[in-house]
């Protein structure tokens, strides 16, 4: 047996149907039906005649101060600051390789020894600079005796000391390339060692005992100081400039969902990524105890308040073809739809960002007749 409730919808129905039905007829149709609206390239007018008067309502919206919520798609990425990929000054072979992929390392510590007969050769070039030295040394000091004797001319006591100054830049020049070899390392030995350049951790590895290494443009392994890190979301291009440095935002981890951190953010990209087609923004976190890794997944959530928004009631809004619009009244009882873009919503109203203006008046009730 049907339902007094089932009956209620049915007759509802059926009025809908009868007044949808009759929506659009062209003025005095041959079966005599009252016009209840004329479409005219959009605009839609509602004739003194038709009863669709008595079921519109027609408001102003007004203005309303509210906010816009951007929720990011976001991911973890190390400082490029502090990240520093480690190359071989020479070639050699490696002898030992200490470290591992993941390993923290200190500042200055050993990472692989390379055996190498560059390194020798830059050994026998500082010993044979130092020797130049003291030899040009003694020669000059030899000629300042003579020529106080009266037995040299001065030219030959300034060749003597052109000497000295040539062998100190050799000494110099030596010195400073064995000290970029080795770091300054005690002692003469084949093997360099390759030292870490900073604290950090040890993120990329290509490198094994007894390769050879060849290609002085090759990035052996790179250090990556983690104590801080930024969390790079992406902006959609309909939403670019709406976030500046110093805006608030809340960042949630896929890791930890029930711990989000608040910080501010700290840099804006000045161009579009191609590939994506969004502009990217930086928020540096501290990470002393590393529970932030890099390629973490995260959402960024940013509130905006949206100015010159309007309010306007949640029966206004017509859903087509996966838009929202509302029926705006351009003159007495002639009406044209309007897409609009939403910011926040409640049960009952809605927040525009664009597309309405305060005073625009709009259908607020019964917007579903003109709705073709």
């Amino acid at each position: 047996m049907m339902t007094l409730k089932s009956l209620c919808l049915g007759m509802v129905v059926l009025i809908l149907v009868l007044v949808l039905g009759s929506c659009g007829a062209p003025p005095g149709s041959a079966d005599g039906e009252i016009v209840q609206f004329t479409d005219d390239h959009g605009l839609l007018s509602v004739p003194e005649s038709s009863p669709l008067r008595t079921h519109l309502e027609v408001q102003s919206v007004i203005a309303g101060g509210t906010t816009m919520t951007l929720e990011l798609p976001a991911s973890v990425e190390a400082d490029p600051a502090r990240t520093i990929n480690l190359l071989s000054p020479l070639m050699g072979r490696v002898v030992s390789l200490k470290v591992g992929l993941g390993d923290h390392v200190t500042q200055n510590q050993v990472l692989a020894l390379l055996a190498s007969g560059d390194l020798a050769q830059a050994y026998a070039d500082e010993d044979k600079a130092r020797d130049a030295l003291d030899l040009a040394t003694k020669v000059l000091e030899r000629a300042r005796g003579v020529h106080e004797a009266g037995g040299i001319a001065d030219k030959d006591v300034e060749t003597a000391q052109s000497g000295v100054n040539q062998a100190q830049a050799e000494m110099v020049r030596a010195q400073s390339r064995l000290l970029s070899l080795n770091g300054g390392a005690s002692g003469k030995t084949r093997e360099l060692a390759l030292t870490a350049p900073q604290a950090g951790v040890v993120t990329t590895l290509a490198l094994a005992s007894g390769a050879q290494v060849s290609d002085p443009t090759a990035t052996l392994m790179t250090i990556t100081n983690l104590e801080r890190v930024f969390v790079t979301a992406n902006i959609a291009e309909g939403d670019i400039g709406t976030v500046a440095i110093g805006t608030q935002a809340d960042i949630t981890l896929t890791a930890y969902p029930g711990k989000p951190l608040h910080a501010t953010i700290t840099e804006v990209n000045a161009i579009v990524e191609p590939d994506t087609r969004r502009q990217k923004v930086r928020i540096e976190l501290p990470n002393a105890d590393l529970r932030l890794m890099p390629n973490m997944y995260a959402t960024v959530t940013i509130a905006i308040p949206a100015t010159g928004a309007v309010i306007v009631p949640q029966s206004a809004l017509l859903m087509k073809n996966d838009t929202v619009s509302v029926m705006v009244e351009v003159k007495p009882w002639v009406f044209q739809r309007r897409t609009l873009r939403i910011a926040d919503e409640t049960e009952t109203s809605a927040s525009v960002l664009s597309g309405l203006a305060p005073g625009d008046r709009i259908v607020v009730k019964g917007g579903i007749l003109l709705n073709d």
